[in-house]
C-alpha cells in the first residue's frame, strides 16, 4: 500500500468515532483495520472483555510466545463531530486519533502485513479498542488470557524517538461529608465543600501544579461537584476527581497497593474527608541496553531521525507488560495535539517509520 492509498484508508479510520460509550463503532474501528490482513495464513483470535473488543492476529495456526508484539489501540478520546471529519493540510493529515494513534496503528498492520509471514521468529499484532479507558479490557485482558512475548512495540506517537519510561497513575476520589444547615446560621451546619478544599490543599502544597515539564508526581484535579441545590443551604455533602500520575521511585505511590496509596491520600484529608481510591497502574520502565531499544534507535537514525530516548507523562498499557516482566517501548510517527481540537498527523513521517519498523524486525531475525 501507497502513501496515497494508506491515507484514504486513514481518512476511514478517522471518521469512525470509536469512543468508549461507541461499542458499535470501536467493532468497525476493529473490523476495518482487520480487513487489511483477509488472508488465510493470519490466525486472528478475538477477545471480549467488558463489551470491549480486541484482536490478537499471528501466522500460523497456534499462538507462540512471540518474539515481538507490535500493539495498538484504535479508541479515541471523546471529541465533537468536526473532529470525525478528518482534513488534509499540507503535510497534516488533522482529525481525532490522527495522532494518538490511528495512522501509527495502521503503519504498524501494514507491516505486520508484509513481513510476518516472512520473519525467523513469531511476531503478534495486538489491536485493542479501550487504552484510553485503562487498557483493563484490550492488552491487560489479553495478557491475562497467556498472551505472552519477549518484547513489545507500542505504536503510540513518539516522533519515531524511543520511550522506554512512562508514568504510573492512580485515579481516586476526595469524598467530604459534613452537616447540612440553613446558610443564614452556619454555626449550625459543617460545610463540606470547605473541608473538600482544605484537603485539596494540602494535597496540592504538597504536589504542586506543574507550570513547565517536570519528571515528578503531578496530581490534577479534575471535577468538584456537590448534591447542594440551593444558595442558602450549607453543603452537607462534596467530592473531588484526582487524577495523579507519578514516575518510577515516587516512594509513596510506586509499587504500592491500593490500600496503601489509600493510606497515604488520608494524610492529607481534613476529619469528614475520605479518598476513595479506584484504580492504581503502575509507571513503565524499559531497558536502555537492551538489543532491540537499540535496534529501534539504529533503525530510527538509519531514516535522519536522531532515534533519542523518550519519558512519557501519560500512562500507556506497556505497564502491564512491565508487571510480567516484560520490556515495551513506545515507537510511532510524528504529530501534535493529541486529544486537542487541532489533533494532526505529521504525514512526512509516515513512511520514514514504516521504513524504520520494517528494518528493526527485518535485522532482528539475523
Amino acid at each position: 500500500m501507497d502513501l496515497d492509498s494508506l491515507l484514504v484508508t486513514a481518512r476511514r479510520l478517522l471518521a469512525v468515532p470509536s469512543t468508549a460509550d461507541r461499542p458499535g463503532d470501536l467493532r468497525e474501528a476493529l473490523e476495518l483495520v482487520l480487513g487489511l490482513l483477509a488472508d488465510d495464513s493470519f490466525t486472528v483470535e478475538r477477545f471480549v472483555s467488558n463489551g470491549k473488543p480486541s484482536a490478537l492476529v499471528y501466522p500460523g495456526p497456534r499462538r507462540p510466545r512471540f518474539r515481538v508484539i507490535l500493539n495498538a489501540h484504535l479508541d479515541v478520546v471523546p471529541a465533537p463531530p468536526h473532529q470525525f471529519r478528518p482534513r488534509l493540510e499540507g503535510t497534516r493529515l488533522y482529525g481525532r486519533g490522527a495522532h494518538d494513534m490511528k495512522v501509527s496503528a495502521l503503519v504498524e498492520t501494514l507491516v505486520f502485513r508484509e513481513l510476518a509471514g516472512a520473519l525467523p521468529y513469531p511476531i503478534g499484532l495486538q489491536l485493542v479498542t479501550d487504552e484510553e479507558v485503562g487498557g483493563l479490557d484490550g492488552t491487560a485482558h489479553q495478557i491475562d488470557q497467556g498472551v505472552t512475548a519477549d518484547f513489545v512495540v507500542i505504536g503510540e506517537q513518539s516522533g519515531l524517538r524511543v520511550v522506554t519510561d512512562s508514568k504510573g497513575m492512580v485515579s481516586a476520589n476526595l469524598r467530604a461529608n459534613g452537616l447540612g444547615a440553613h446558610s443564614a446560621y452556619q454555626w449550625l451546619g459543617d460545610n463540606a465543600l470547605l473541608k473538600l478544599n482544605r484537603s485539596l490543599g494540602a494535597l496540592l502544597e504538597r504536589y504542586p501544579v506543574a507550570t513547565e515539564e517536570a519528571w515528578r508526581t503531578t496530581v490534577n484535579v479534575a471535577r468538584i461537584e456537590t448534591s447542594n441545590t440551593a444558595r442558602n443551604q450549607v453543603p452537607d455533602q462534596a467530592e473531588a476527581w484526582l487524577d495523579i500520575r507519578f514516575p518510577a521511585g515516587d516512594p509513596d505511590l510506586d509499587g504500592r497497593t491500593e490500600e496503601e496509596v489509600t493510606a497515604h491520600l488520608a494524610a492529607f484529608c481534613a476529619p469528614g474527608v475520605v479518598p476513595v481510591v479506584t484504580h492504581v497502574a503502575p509507571p513503565h520502565h524499559a531497558d536502555p541496553e537492551r538489543p532491540e531499544v537499540l535496534g529501534l534507535r539504529r533503525a530510527a537514525r538509519n531514516q535522519g531521525y536522531d532515534g533519542a530516548l523518550l519519558r512519557k507523562h501519560g500512562a500507556a498499557d506497556g505497564r502491564f507488560y512491565y508487571r510480567r516482566g516484560i520490556d515495551a517501548v513506545i515507537f510511532g510517527i510524528g504529530g501534535d495535539g493529541q486529544h486537542g481540537p487541532e489533533e494532526y498527523a505529521d504525514i512526512t513521517t509516515i513512511e520514514p517509520y514504516r521504513r524504520a519498523l520494517r528494518e528493526f524486525l527485518t535485522d532482528l531475525g539475523t
